[in-house]
C-alpha cells in the first residue's frame, strides 16, 4: 500500500513570515514566493532543527550578479538561519528580466 506524499504547508509559519519581512526589506523583490516544504522532510533528523523552505526571488539587486553572489545577498540579509527556525533553504534567485533563463 502506498501513501500519498505530504504536500507543502499552505499556511505561513513564523519562520516564513520572518523570511518574507527580511527579504522584502533587504531586496525590494518584484516577486517573492516562499514555500514551506517541512512536511516533505518529516522524520529527517534536520527537521527537528527547523523548517525546510523553497524561495523564488526576483530582484533588481541581482542584476549583473552570478548565482553565488545572489545567494550571498539572501544569506547575508537573513543572518543565522537556525535562530529563525530554518534548517534548509532551496533558492531560485534571479533578476526580473531573466525570469525564464536558467539560474
Amino acid at each position: 500500500m502506498t501513501h500519498p506524499s505530504p504536500s507543502p504547508s499552505p499556511s505561513p509559519t513564523p519562520a516564513a513570515d520572518h523570511l518574507r519581512a527580511v527579504l522584502t526589506a533587504a531586496l525590494s523583490p518584484t516577486r517573492l514566493d516562499i514555500r514551506d516544504d517541512s512536511a516533505l522532510h518529516a522524520g529527517h533528523a534536520g527537521a527537528r532543527e527547523g523548517g525546510h523552505f523553497h524561495l523564488v526571488v526576483r530582484s533588481e539587486r541581482f542584476a549583473g550578479l552570478g548565482p553565488v553572489a545572489r545567494h550571498r545577498l539572501i544569506y547575508d540579509a537573513l543572518g543565522p538561519l537556525g535562530a529563525i527556525g530554518v534548517h534548509a533553504l532551496s533558492i531560485d534567485a534571479r533578476p526580473p528580466e531573466s525570469a525564464s533563463s536558467p539560474p
